[in-house]
């Protein structure tokens, strides 16, 4: 055994006795895939070894379960052969009543990376960046709808952001937040949103693939609070037609040798020169990576202008309207980027990725950084639009999904395979229920996102 094995065994024999201790039982372990859904498996502690170690089997479809419980078609996906799901051990949690939790990746039965496992892929453009001297911090804000347990809406009375929604909802968010530090989780914010039973959480920003899972542990736990208090946590774009609907912000800042690109430059509101390229890298290449961030049938009911969702394909300050915002910090360090279009439909490791593929392709070739939208665009004309070069994001899906099929720059930069598959889930989603009425195909899916 070499020492580096030695290594390994001693870790992963000090975590096993630690979970042990604590009494856990069983490990979860979740993958997420192209249609945003989180999938999983569990072990009992006896097989804990094997899920590190070798992975569980899993069928090549995986990546292509869509919102329904079918299967979509993509090239090189059917139903033969089979791949493993692989847990992190170095991102294991404890998450309290016996029960532990771990990130995985889905592998070939040799231990290979996949090219449709979206954690693989935020891993992959996490070391492009740092092979280009980047280093990037990501924050994430989720909003959900709390209903009932069939996804009926919760009544009550309601104030947008008020003291009123936490109150009433006092020992869930209570126990959520203690269910969070428990599991080392660190969420930053925890309200009430502008919709009744709409609550947001923020979390503190990390290294992407770290913050991604963070994503996906605090979805678990506020899924898990919600069924202790009879409830259940919508994750929709929308979770009910003509109501408001649920957004999945992304923040991020960007690095290089200690000094942040986003502050203490020369260029517009502080912008460095990379920072403005980055910015533009984002916005150029935004149709073409909007199927991984607003892609679900439901997402195109949420992109409308003076709601707040980031319809409009520029940047600003401060400018809730734009689908990048830019946010000044006290100091430039505090400087960083809100990519305010995602919404929880989206695969967080995916819509992450393409994100920061975007920001990286626009600093390596210096993509021009647009001149910037200032004051309010949703009451601008199509022709002001037009004028200003700055157009609302599709909220067609059948545009959308054509736009990343065809699209060079997203297969050049994340890969045919989350394309493809990607492209083909949402495309069921459309051919399957894009004929339906809105308010049906809101109830089919209100819990689809949830965990």
């Amino acid at each position: 055994m070499t020492t580096s094995q030695h290594a390994d065994r001693e870790k992963f024999e000090h975590l096993r006795t630690t979970l042990e201790t604590a009494g856990v039982h069983a490990v979860l372990g979740t993958t997420v895939n192209a249609a945003g859904l989180t999938l999983a498996k569990s072990v009992p502690m006896q097989r804990f070894e094997a899920f590190h170690r070798t992975g569980l089997g899993a069928a090549r479809v995986w990546p292509v379960f869509c919102i329904d419980a079918a299967i979509a078609s993509a090239p090189g996906i059917d139903a033969t052969g089979d791949l493993r799901l692989r847990i992190d051990i170095d991102a294991v949690r404890d998450i309290g009543n016996g029960l532990a939790w771990a990130p995985a990746d889905l592998r070939t039965q040799q231990g290979h990376s996949i090219g449709a496992c979206t954690r693989s892929l935020l891993t992959d453009i996490e070391t492009h960046l740092a092979s280009a001297g980047l280093t990037a911090l990501v924050g994430h804000e989720l909003e959900f709808v709390l209903v009932a347990p069939d996804g009926a809406a919760q009544g009550g009375g309601w104030v947008p952001y008020g003291a009123t929604g936490l109150l009433d909802q006092e020992s869930f968010a209570a126990d959520l937040l203690a269910a969070a530090g428990a599991a080392g989780l660190r969420i930053e914010q925890l309200h009430s949103e502008y919709g009744p039973q709409q609550f947001e959480f923020s979390l503190a920003p990390a290294a992407p693939v770290a913050t991604a899972d963070a994503v996906v542990l605090a979805k678990l736990l506020v899924g898990r609070t919600a069924r202790r208090h009879g409830l259940r946590a919508s994750f929709s774009p929308k979770p009910f037609h003509g109501a408001v609907g649920n957004g999945a912000h992304q923040h991020f800042s960007l690095w290089r040798d200690g000094r942040p690109l986003f502050g203490g430059g020369d260029g517009p509101h502080g912008l460095t020169l990379e920072g403005g390229a980055a910015i533009g890298g984002i916005l150029r290449g935004l149709a073409d990576v909007q199927g991984l961030l607003t892609g679900s049938l439901l997402s195109g009911a949420r992109l409308s202008p003076g709601m707040w969702s980031g319809a409009h394909a520029g940047w600003g300050l401060e400018n809730r309207e734009t689908a990048v915002r830019l946010i000044q910090g006290g100091a430039p360090e505090g400087s960083n980027v809100e990519v305010k279009c995602i919404d929880p439909s989206a695969g967080v490791y995916a819509a992450t990725a393409a994100v920061l593929a975007l920001a990286l392709d626009g600093i390596t070739d210096g993509a021009a950084l647009p001149d910037e939208v200032e004051g309010d665009p949703s009451g601008w004309s199509d022709e002001d639009r037009a004028a200003a070069g700055v157009p609302l994001l599709s909220d067609d899906l059948t545009t959308i999904l054509a736009a990343l099929d065809g699209s060079e720059r997203a297969r050049r930069l994340l890969g045919d395979d989350i394309v493809d598959a990607t492209v083909g889930v949402r495309r069921h989603e459309l051919d399957t229920y894009g004929d339906r009425e809105p308010e049906e195909v809101a109830d089919l899916f209100r819990l689809a996102w949830s965990i």
